[in-house]
């Protein structure tokens, strides 16, 4: 089911980017408040492996559940999809606001996680059915630029909100945005005569509902909180005493009278949606949907990518490929994965359905958009590690700033690239933007101690961002006109999650062949040590140590111009049937002949 707007579209699409550019910054908001957000849940800075949950939890619902809501998107329509998202992402952002310990805070960055990611593949199938495919290439570009924007606003804006506030204030921001963007969406003038597919006749609202909800609400704060007020009140302070000691293992916030009062509550909204005739929340018709889209086969792919997310995503980039359990992990998700095979096969409504990839440019989007993630990787990760060891050892802030001139150029390529594919190949104006980064990364890879010192060092952080920005859209642009309209959201999640796959595994192994390159630098460093009494502060130890860091980043930055180069390869070989273009270049020689 494809939604078919004959409201605004402009103003619904300008909508959409507005909501993905805010769940992108989301991912990237982190950055500035991890450390307070550690403290809020009682974890030392000390123990920063412990806090790596809170950013895998965010990736983990990010990509696991792209495949499933991508095909909702398909059944069900985009706007329902939209909105339910920026719900989701705005229910995760209050969960997070209160959080009290490390697994409610995972839950809500994993709930912002599955919003924020289901947003890009509804919106970019959503470009595909407001504009014909030889209009497609400048709102593609605009979603995909509004989409990397994010990740310059995201640690800008959580500086802005640290200045002022505290941490949790960033996700109450979060939670005012997500709501007001879920209703302009749902805007009739917006969607003309688009509405959800289960939408019913007027009638009178559940009021029941509303009120169990308000109570589940209302309670289930008080329970996070815990406001002090209460507490040590001597009548109210009895409802927030456990009913088992915690010596059993049994005491916490829920087990006492006020959480058990907000679980009740709950249950009875869960059964009254499930049983009334005009219910709040249609949780039956959403777990229709939900069966309709494949949930088996939905849930093995989701564990075959946790599988390789959590094998790499938990992994120490310094002294290993993966974390320690990471070969199991990886086990696990080829087990899931073999399993996810034969269920398509035997499904008559698999999740995947036969024959949605079947077109070269289709499947082929996927491997190029692997190569281009474990490319860009090496981009956002080892441009301010290399900033870092060479001229800003002691601001973080400076670092980053230098990935800016990078990420700002991003954008920019994104339409750009979209401009484009209106007239040239797909393929050619992929591998143009590859070759660009491809060229970036090289002369990044001959940057010395105090390159960053001056202005030439500008050149390879601008071409290497419009580079990547070009290759966006005519990737999308090639998946789109090569699956049929009913597995667009589907399609354009398998984009995604391709690209997060191969930042994934790319940084792992740029990163294990970077070391090798660092460990080889450091033969003379004992010796230099020795010289200079076993101190570290010596000036050549000093320098010798940089030397070795600023080698490791040239040898990732040449990896990375390699996965460009496979990447551009690929897509002048694999997009040379995608039909992208307003007009055919065959069409054109008849015309004029």
């Amino acid at each position: 089911m494809t939604t078919r707007s004959t409201g605004r579209p402009h103003l619904l699409l300008a909508l959409a980017a507005v909501a993905v550019a805010f769940a992108a910054a989301d991912t990237y908001v982190v950055v500035l408040a991890l450390p307070d957000m550690m403290n809020g849940v009682g974890i030392g800075i000390d123990q920063l492996q412990r806090a790596a949950p809170i950013v895998s939890g965010f990736l983990l619902g990010y990509v696991a559940m792209l495949p499933l809501i991508g095909r909702i998107a398909d059944l069900h329509g985009r706007i329902p999809v939209l909105v339910s998202c920026l719900v989701l992402f705005a229910a995760g952002s209050l969960l997070t606001t209160v959080a009290y310990d490390l697994p409610t805070l995972v839950g809500g960055r994993f709930l912002q996680g599955v919003g924020g990611g289901g947003l890009v593949p509804a919106t970019l199938a959503l470009v595909a059915d407001l504009y014909p495919v030889q209009r497609r290439g400048v709102p593609l570009g605009v979603v995909s630029a509004v989409q990397e924007l994010g990740s310059v606003l995201g640690p800008l804006f959580g500086a802005l909100v640290l200045a002022v506030a505290d941490w949790r204030a960033i996700f109450l921001v979060n939670l005012a945005v997500g709501l007001v963007l879920a209703a302009a969406i749902r805007l009739p003038v917006l969607t003309g005569r688009e509405a959800p597919a289960r939408a019913s006749t007027p009638g009178r609202p559940d009021l029941l509902g509303a009120l169990l909800l308000a109570v589940t609400l209302l309670v289930g704060a008080v329970v996070f909180v815990r406001p002090t007020q209460l507490l040590q009140d001597l009548t109210w302070g009895r409802l927030f005493i456990p009913f088992l000691p915690d010596s059993w293992g049994g005491g916490g916030r829920w087990l006492t009278p006020i959480g058990s009062v907000a679980i009740v509550a709950g249950a009875l909204l869960v059964v009254r949606c499930l049983t009334a005739a005009r219910p709040l929340l249609d949780l039956r018709g959403w777990w229709r949907t939900v069966r309709e889209a494949d949930l088996v086969g939905a849930a093995l792919l989701a564990l075959a990518l946790a599988g390789v997310i959590l094998a790499f995503a938990t992994a120490d980039p310094k002294v290993q490929v993966f974390s320690a359990q990471g070969g199991w992990y990886l086990l696990g998700s080829a087990v899931a994965a073999v399993a996810f095979v034969v269920h398509l096969r035997q499904s008559p409504a698999p999740l995947v359905p036969a024959g949605a990839l079947r077109r070269i440019p289709a499947w082929g989007s996927l491997a190029v958009s692997f190569f281009v993630g474990a490319a860009l990787i090496a981009a956002l990760i080892d441009i301010p590690i290399f900033a870092r060891t060479t001229v800003y050892g002691d601001s973080q802030l400076m670092a980053a700033l230098v990935l800016v001139r990078f990420l700002v150029a991003l954008p920019v390529g994104a339409v750009l690239g979209g401009y484009l594919t209106r007239t040239l190949p797909a393929g050619v104006v992929t591998a143009g933007g590859m070759l660009l980064a491809a060229v970036g990364f090289l002369l990044m890879s001959r940057w010395g101690l105090t390159s960053l010192h001056h202005g030439t060092a500008n050149a390879p952080l601008l071409l290497g961002g419009l580079g990547f920005g070009l290759a966006l859209a005519p990737v999308n642009a090639a998946v789109l006109a090569a699956t049929d309209d009913r597995d667009h959201g589907l399609a354009s999640a398998l984009v995604v999650v391709a690209r997060m796959v191969g930042m994934l595994v790319g940084i792992s192994a740029l990163t294990t062949i970077g070391l090798r390159r660092y460990y080889a630098e450091q033969a003379d460093l004992p010796t230099v040590r020795a010289v200079c009494g076993g101190g570290s502060r010596c000036a050549e130890f000093t320098r010798l140590l940089k030397v070795a860091g600023t080698a490791q980043e040239h040898t990732v930055f040449a990896g990375a111009a390699v996965c460009a180069l496979v990447a551009g390869g690929l897509a002048l070989v694999l997009f040379r049937g995608a039909g992208t273009r307003a007009i055919d270049a065959g069409e054109m020689l008849r015309a004029a002949g």
